[in-house]
């Protein structure tokens, strides 16, 4: 029925032509979908990225730029960033330290002395993330135990990049400190 160009298509989007906007959503709906799905991975979380997609491309229609590209790659290009955001907004939640350090990775056929020493250094560490300011230790776990850069914190705790740096190294620093002192007590 519709067998004119994608811009066209666009355009009657634009303009709000609702017979342009189904055949619009028809046309692309299977590799927007797709695309999120391959980057998402869950069928929920690509529908709702689909819909933004749609909804994003009806709202920016106008500015769209065929100088630029096919219409395709601008709508997938849409499609790939929410996906994308969507990824980092559904990052792991940070976890309590505490329970974090709680997890000891002990391995089954561990002997006794092992077991009693990685209890121990568990509980050295959990007892000096414990006395860290709030802020420095979830600054220090996100970036320790997941990965996260200094950026990413950044963003995650609305701090400016500098404070999410200097959050990490002094949590670095007093816990470097708070182990060290333990070390010295132990080996006297």
């Amino acid at each position: 029925m519709w067998s004119v160009s994608d811009e066209a298509l666009l355009a009657g989007l634009a303009s709000g032509e609702s017979d342009a906007a189904v055949a619009f959503i028809r046309r692309f709906q299977r590799r927007v979908f797709g695309l999120a799905m391959t980057i998402l991975n869950d069928s929920a979380a690509a529908e709702d990225v689909a819909q933004e997609t749609f909804a994003r491309a009806w709202r920016h229609a106008g500015a769209y730029d065929p100088r630029r590209g096919p219409v395709a790659t601008w709508l997938l290009t849409i499609a790939r960033n929410l996906a994308i955001d969507s990824v980092r907004m559904r990052r792991a939640d940070p976890v309590d330290p505490v329970t974090l350090v709680s997890l000891e990775a002990v391995s089954s056929d561990a002997g006794p002395e092992e077991r009693a020493m990685v209890g121990d250094d568990a509980h050295r560490l959990h007892d000096a993330l414990r006395e860290l300011p709030g802020d420095q230790r979830r600054a220090l776990v996100l970036a320790a135990f997941y990965g996260k850069t200094a950026r990413e914190i950044s963003d995650s705790e609305n701090v400016p990049l500098g404070t999410a740096k200097t959050r990490i190294r002094a949590a670095m620093i007093k816990l470097r400190s708070s182990l060290q002192v333990e070390d010295d007590e132990r080996d006297v």
